[in-house]
């Protein structure tokens, strides 16, 4: 027996129709929601990336202020007084840390909006393809 799907839309009755429609409707859903899950989880790595980034540029501009700023403050202090000294080592350390940050800050903007925008544009797709099976099974 050959298979029904095969034969112009217009031949097959209504309601062979709908549950074709609606077979196939189910199928791209759920397709639609794999896809969906799996842009998710890529901008959710992402993100996490990017998390992870701020708080290694805390870390770093914690303890490189911590250990290089003495070091440095004693070495500028024979040429300049002690207070302008500091000044200096701790406005060079804040600037790479803002770097850092700033670095951070592109790679979470990056995997925003988190919305799954391939999927978005495929289920337009989706919707039109239907409306057109729609409009040439009424024919």
């Amino acid at each position: 027996m050959a298979d029904d799907r095969h034969e112009e839309p217009r031949d097959r009755p209504i309601g062979e129709l709908l549950k074709q429609l609606s077979e196939e409707t189910t199928t791209l859903v759920r397709q639609e929601l794999e896809l969906a899950k799996a842009e998710m989880a890529q901008k959710a790595k992402q993100a996490g990336v990017g998390a992870g980034m701020f708080g290694g540029a805390g870390v770093a501009a914690l303890l490189g202020l911590a250990g290089l700023t003495v070091a440095a403050i004693a070495g500028l202090d024979a040429a300049m007084p002690l207070w302008l000294a500091a000044l200096i080592v701790g406005l060079v350390w804040l600037a790479l840390g803002g770097v850092l940050a700033l670095q951070g800050k592109r790679k979470i903007q990056a995997a925003t909006p988190p919305l799954p925008q391939q999927t978005q544009e495929s289920v337009k797709e989706d919707v039109e393809w239907a409306k057109t099976r729609a409009k040439s099974a009424k024919r």
